[in-house]
């Protein structure tokens, strides 16, 4: 049967949810949108002027539809009930517990998506899932939405996963490599899946956008980001490297990244990879391969965490025999604590383990981030193992990059914020003790100019 899309809603209004649908109502003004979350503060921030979501030229895309097609809410139900098509936009973070603990998905948010769906809809509904989610998830989806719903009511369920790279979302929904649509090889499947189709097409040329079966769609989107964490921990791996014989990362990378058959993008050399996608998926891949009696490909996906984990525990490690083997009681400045640029997201940082194992050492660290507020900073900590009381006694928010600097005997570079590349170098290294460290885990700082300045300079992935 054909299928008309009016109405949307999407049950999720976090980083995935929010920007997605605000880019479909900007781009479909004939299309009624509305983002659906039980949490009345976000709702009350994505109907206000300082989004809870942080990405450039994001609050242009929901001003030209907010009010008109694009709606925030927690009404849920009623919004479930009108719409022709729902997207799943729920989180699915590693299960912390039970079968599957640190490595497996937890579907319990996706489970109750699919409850709530089904207890109040009529008629044909399309049903995206928009999560990462483990492959066969659609079965479940399909399962309890059958199981649970009206007699009138069916439901096609689509794989629709999202590539987004925060901090250039808006840039990657205006005009994005692929757009992926996984659905059921039958007619009813296909009619579903040709209905979003016609929706993303309102401004992705059809050629962009890939059909495949459900769990075709489902797998790619595991596979995608964790051949991207492979790339990052690879060129890690060669940064320590690099390091041990006086080779520079960045210019291995280089010459590597023209070679056509590897390609130059995810060679860029840090203290580890964050967000809320590489870790959380690897894992699952890892669950998924042993869950299917494949030990020799789990133990593989695994090595590519390990090898993140590595490169953040050396960089702390490099920072404390730096400082005369101790840390204790001494001021260590961090710029940055998002896990990357032109985002206010701090999940699975690498700077949240490296304040963590600094402190653990005793050392005062002073934090400066432009996006990323104190609240959350405390919050993260808390999550991996910080008391209050340390966070309280060894924790300092600082308003601006020199008064970080004030006073610190180390100041270490944690994202890459574009404001980083241009600080007044002269000015940081008078207002430090003597001597005066740099350890550089994002290589923006130019590594002559902090040399002739009189710094003790660390560069990732450059030898001394």
């Amino acid at each position: 049967m054909p299928y008309t899309i009016k109405n949307i809603c999407c049950l999720g209004a976090g980083y995935v949810g929010g920007p997605t649908m605000a880019m479909i109502a900007a781009k479909c003004p004939h299309i009624q949108v509305t983002v659906c979350d039980f949490n009345q503060a976000r709702i009350d921030a994505w109907n206000s002027d300082d989004l809870p979501v942080y990405e450039p030229g994001l609050q242009e895309v929901v001003e030209s539809a907010r009010g008109k097609n694009l709606h925030f809410s927690t009404n849920i139900k009623p919004a479930i009930a009108a719409a022709d098509l729902i997207f799943v936009c729920v989180g699915t973070p590693t299960k912390s517990y039970g079968i599957g603990a640190g490595r497996a998905a937890d579907l319990r948010y996706i489970e109750s998506a699919a409850r709530l769906i089904a207890e109040v809809s009529t008629g044909n509904k399309i049903i995206v899932e928009k999560s990462t989610i483990p492959v066969k998830t659609a079965n479940a989806i399909q399962s309890i939405l059958t199981a649970n719903s009206p007699a009138d009511a069916t439901f096609q369920v689509l794989s629709n996963p999202e590539f987004l790279a925060e901090g250039t979302a808006v840039a990657d929904m205006e005009n994005p490599d692929r757009i992926l649509i996984g659905g059921e090889q039958n007619p009813e499947g296909q009619a579903a899946l040709e209905a979003l189709v016609s929706v993303y097409a309102n401004w992705i040329p059809r050629e962009k956008i890939i059909t495949t079966n459900l769990w075709s769609s489902e797998l790619s989107k595991l596979v995608a980001n964790a051949f991207l964490a492979q790339r990052i921990s690879s060129i890690n791996s060669i940064s320590a490297l690099c390091e041990a014989t006086g080779a520079d990362v960045d210019e291995v990378a280089l010459a590597i990244g023209s070679d056509s058959r590897i390609g130059s993008k995810f060679l860029k050399a840090s203290v580890g990879f964050g967000g809320s996608c590489f870790q959380k998926d690897i894992l699952n891949l890892v669950y998924l391969c042993e869950s299917f009696k494949l030990p020799e490909a789990a133990a593989y996906w695994r090595s590519v965490v390990t090898m993140n984990d590595w490169q953040k525990s050396r960089f702390v490690e490099k920072i404390v025999r730096t400082l005369y083997n101790t840390v204790n009681g001494k001021r260590i400045a961090i710029l940055g604590f998002a896990f990357k640029k032109d985002t206010n997201d701090t999940r699975e940082s690498a700077a949240i383990n490296i304040v963590r194992d600094l402190v653990a050492e005793n050392a005062h660290v002073v934090i400066y981030d432009p996006r990323v507020d104190e609240e959350s900073i405390h919050r993260d900590l808390l999550e991996v193992g910080v008391p209050q009381d340390i966070i309280n006694f060894n924790i300092e928010i600082a308003p601006d990059p020199y008064t970080a600097a004030t006073g610190a005997h180390a100041l270490a570079t944690l994202t890459e914020w574009d404001e980083f590349r241009t600080l007044d170098l002269p000015r940081i290294y008078d207002l430090m003790l003597k001597p005066a460290f740099i350890f550089d885990g994002r290589a923006v700082l130019p590594a002559g100019a902090l040399k002739a300045q009189g710094f003790e300079a660390f560069v990732i992935g450059k030898g001394d």
